[in-house]
């Protein structure tokens, strides 16, 4: 049987944490499908479209594929047949929020397992949120990024 991990985030932007959690779960599953989710309380800073196509050129050539989506994790991952979620922890904080999350998916739809991974220690200080602010203000995230946003 195929092993397809979902990976599901804002990704905006996507960085070298999330790439790092990707190819990582590379090495666990036949293929990786990256989710970037609508969040209703959070407006994007880059667009969806320019997100995927520059998550697209990182993965060029490997089992990776992205999807944007409206509608809750769960039942996106069964639609699109991943038998897991894939989540990296960077801290304490995140795994008691996802630890949740996974109980609630789990819930949703059987068999549905949530797969942590933690966060390589070198990438754990980056966050799209720490990302946005310093290209909000000018400042040059390239070394944060899998890709050049200035293409």
């Amino acid at each position: 049987m195929k092993k397809v991990g979902f990976f599901p985030g804002s990704f905006d932007p996507f960085t070298k944490g999330h790439e790092d959690i990707v190819v990582r779960a590379l090495t666990i599953f036949d293929e990786i499908i990256i989710g970037i989710g609508h969040n209703a309380n959070k407006a994007r800073y880059f667009p969806i479209e320019k997100m995927i196509a520059w998550i697209e050129l990182t993965f060029e050539n490997q089992p990776v594929s992205v999807v944007s989506y409206n509608d809750l994790t769960a039942n996106v991952a069964k639609d699109m047949g991943a038998n897991f979620l894939i989540r990296g922890l960077r801290n304490t904080t995140d795994f008691e929020y996802e630890n949740s999350i996974a109980q609630v998916n789990r819930y949703l739809v059987e068999n549905l397992e949530t797969v942590f991974l933690i966060t390589s220690p070198h990438l754990a200080p980056i966050s799209s949120t720490i990302i946005r602010d310093l290209h909000r203000y000018g400042t040059n995230v390239d070394e944060f990024l899998p890709y050049n946003i200035n293409t």
